[in-house]
């Protein structure tokens, strides 16, 4: 019988291993295959050498562009925590009926109807030097000549950024909100804690699990991300994306191919050092 269920159990997982096999590891394989060829102006060979890694190891550019990465996670991570935990605890503590939560998380999702593009540059014309922003400040008389680093600045991009990946550590950490058994709280202020006491010792500990679902999406997101950094630095700044967008651009596929295997490695150590503080699966 125990031998039967295995058996069962592996035809039922083959779809959904067929699936991932054909779109996420064959990928990836070929990636890492491709980051080994050679190139030339004009062409590409296969070989198996180490020439796309040594030069990308041994370019100062590539230890300013991955720290710029990481210093955008670290960044937008701050200000998308700060932003989904108070929306997400609002939504969930104080919201007291059911139908007002359900109107108000779609109401959060609104701005996914349209594209990410059309968001990111739509805060173009608000921040430019000629602006809404600036125009708002001179004329209440704060200041006397336009703002320059509003836009086409670090400033400019980790506010799309922001923008962007913010409702996607609201919906981990209000899930996860919501599953909290209200009568722990209850039990808080019985035991004489304060309204901060029992969010730091109660609610929080008890949200982790969200919290670090939607720290891995917008760290990986942002890690990923080129567009953002491309439009609302005005290709003053880079990242690893656009790292790997340039060389694609110029038909040099096997350096960025290397470029992609080591921003892929440098995620998956992220999220590993990421779940070593909260077991996700146990927890939820």
């Amino acid at each position: 019988m125990g031998k039967s269920r295995d058996i069962i159990a592996y035809l039922q997982a083959a779809p959904l291993m067929a699936v991932l096999l054909a779109f996420l590891v064959v990928p990836i394989g070929m990636i890492v295959v491709v980051s080994f060829w050679g190139a030339t102006e004009f062409s590409i060979y296969p070989a198996f050498q180490f020439d796309n890694y040594a030069f990308l190891f041994g370019s100062p550019v590539t230890y300013k562009v991955f720290f710029a990465t990481f210093k955008y996670a670290f960044i937008t991570w701050i200000f998308t925590l700060s932003i989904g935990f108070t929306v997400a605890y609002f939504l969930a503590f104080h919201v007291r009926t059911q139908a007002m939560q359900t109107a108000l998380f779609l109401l959060c999702t609104i701005p996914f109807l349209t594209s990410n593009i059309i968001r990111m540059i739509s805060w173009i014309p608000f921040l430019g030097r000629n602006g809404i922003a600036n125009q708002t400040l001179i004329s209440w008389g704060l200041i006397d000549e336009p703002l320059e680093w509003l836009l086409y600045s670090d400033f400019s991009v980790i506010l799309a950024f922001v923008h962007l990946y913010t409702l996607f550590m609201v919906v981990p950490i209000f899930n996860t909100m919501m599953r909290i058994d209200k009568s722990l709280i209850e039990a808080a202020y019985d035991n004489g804690a304060t309204g901060l006491q029992t969010l730091w010792h109660v609610i929080v500990p008890l949200t982790k699990p969200g919290i670090m679902i939607g720290t891995i999406f917008v760290v990986t997101l942002v890690m990923g991300d080129f567009i953002t950094v491309r439009f609302m630095s005005g290709s003053q700044k880079a990242n690893v994306g656009r790292l790997i967008s340039n060389d694609i651009a110029l038909l040099q596929y096997p350096s960025a191919a290397a470029t992609a295997v080591v921003l892929l490695c440098t995620v998956l150590i992220v999220i590993g050092v990421l779940l070593r503080f909260v077991n996700i699966r146990k927890e939820l």
